[in-house]
């Protein structure tokens, strides 16, 4: 309960700091007539609509499973993951737009300090944001905060590189007067839609992925076969591995093989403890277990996971 409290705490804090960047980013950016700072603030509208979907997400995906859910709500946050994918991909073809427009229709670019000013103040707050978004999504395994924290850590870059354009038309202007470094800006803008559309793309192959039952990552499932191969010297095997993800949460189930003769109270025993084991590891996982027995002839299906190097031995072994 505790972790979903901070989870939710700190989408509303990324709310209330991307609706506060977008009107200063866009007060500004008509103030000095500045089109890459505002595609910035473009870029912060999306974080903003971004960061309600995820306060929305994690607020949802919280809720404990019911009747009409009885696997959870956890999709929730692969949805809000998907959308937000989606968000900066439109906001990014956007800004390609009126950087081409202002490359064909130049304007000067005045009182150059404040669009420096506001990228600096934008770079730290999200610096600051960020860093607690990636700090509570990895602690809670939470995609959407995950996602919403990409964003953040995508405008501090975008953010930067946009001061950085600014400054070189600033420095220009003193140095080299007759020298148009107009188009500056206007690039710089293009070079944040390409930054966008690099983490739109990781952010829906990842969230996609959970959304249409993708297995869990290769390195997890590699730990469960693992563990299931030296859990008991009683198991002869396991096939039938199906894992999936759902927002935080996992979703396990195989088919153990047991020898025929095991009582039921022996296997159930083994397979509380492979639960609680598997849970210790992967935090949020449901495990379902299947049980059935082994006479020592394995199939095309269980060869994979036969344990059995010598049935007769085991057999030996099991009768001690």
């Amino acid at each position: 309960m505790q972790i979903e409290k901070k989870k939710t705490l700190i989408a509303a804090i990324s709310v209330a700091s991307n609706t506060t960047l977008v009107l200063f980013k866009f007060l500004v950016g008509l103030l000095i007539g500045s089109v890459s700072v505002m595609s910035e603030a473009i870029h912060s509208g999306v974080d903003a609509i971004a960061a309600a979907i995820a306060y929305f997400a994690v607020k949802t995906s919280s809720k404990p499973a019911d009747a009409d859910h009885p696997f959870g709500h956890g999709k929730y946050e692969n949805i809000s993951g998907t959308v937000e994918a989606l968000l900066i991909f439109v906001a990014a073809i956007w800004i390609i737009y009126e950087a081409i427009m202002k490359l064909l229709h130049p304007e000067p670019v005045e009182q150059i300090g404040w669009g420096i000013g506001v990228m600096a103040v934008s770079s730290i707050m999200n610096i600051i944001v960020s860093h607690f978004l990636f700090k509570i999504g990895k602690e809670s395994d939470s995609i959407a905060l995950e996602a919403d924290a990409w964003h953040l850590r995508t405008d501090v870059y975008t953010s930067a590189g946009v001061a950085f354009g600014l400054l070189v038309i600033w420095i220009g202007k003193h140095f080299w007067p007759n020298t148009d470094l107009h188009w500056i800006d206007p690039v710089a803008a293009m070079m944040v839609a390409l930054m966008i559309i690099h983490a739109a793309w990781d952010l829906t192959r990842r969230s996609f992925s959970d959304l249409v039952d993708g297995s869990l990552p290769q390195e997890e499932e590699d730990w469960i076969k693992s563990y299931l191969r030296q859990v008991d010297k009683s198991v002869s095997g396991f096939h039938k591995l199906k894992t999936r993800k759902s927002g935080p949460y996992r979703f396990i189930e195989f088919h153990m093989l047991v020898p025929e003769d095991m009582s039921v109270k022996s296997s159930h025993d083994i397979t509380d403890r492979i639960e609680d084991e598997i849970k210790k590891r992967l935090p949020r996982t449901s495990v379902n277990i299947h049980i059935e027995p082994c006479n020592g002839h394995c199939t095309p299906t269980c060869k994979d996971g036969c344990l059995i190097t010598d049935w007769n031995v085991k057999k030996e072994n099991l009768q001690k």
